[in-house]
């Protein structure tokens, strides 16, 4: 695994992309939202069971939980974030619903189960991109998470 990788887990570095939306008839107004990620490691104990530890060492095969934390700062309304994911790792499930996948770099988005590569289905390990919508009466709250899991390859 690359030390790139490696630093961006330890400083729970993600690179997000926050797309503002723009309610209808009313003139375009620019929705701020800070973002924090954390990534944990799941680990198993005969003990404990299930357990989530920060992730500071992973190895191929491991699953990792991404967490991130969003508090809107200013504006009104929905908006959406937009995580890529790294290539060290491939997408496994979100914790919510309504989260949307891209195989392509993020020009087409949907569910993964409807998405193709050429002739056959697409799968997690082709998910470049994870987005979720967040709605107007959700980011009236002002923070939350959004959580979603992967493999290291």
């Amino acid at each position: 695994m690359s030390n790139r990788f490696h630093r961006a887990l330890e400083t729970g570095a993600v690179t997000l992309a926050i797309a503002a939306l723009v309610l209808p008839g009313i003139a375009a107004a620019r929705t701020t939202v800070a973002l924090d990620s954390s990534v944990f490691v799941e680990r198993t104990s005969q003990r404990s069971g299930r357990l989530l530890e920060p992730a500071v060492r992973l190895s191929r095969g491991d699953r990792v939980v991404y967490v991130l934390s969003w508090t809107r700062a200013t504006g009104s309304g929905g908006f959406t974030v937009t995580n890529p994911l790294p290539r060290s790792v491939y997408y496994q499930d979100s914790a919510s619903e309504d989260a949307e996948v891209s195989i392509d770099g993020g020009r087409t988005w949907g569910k993964l189960d409807d998405l193709r590569v050429g002739n056959r289905s697409a799968t997690p390990e082709d998910v470049t991109h994870v987005r979720w919508r967040v709605a107007a009466s959700q980011a009236a709250q002002g923070s939350g998470q959004i959580a979603y899991s992967a493999i290291v390859r």
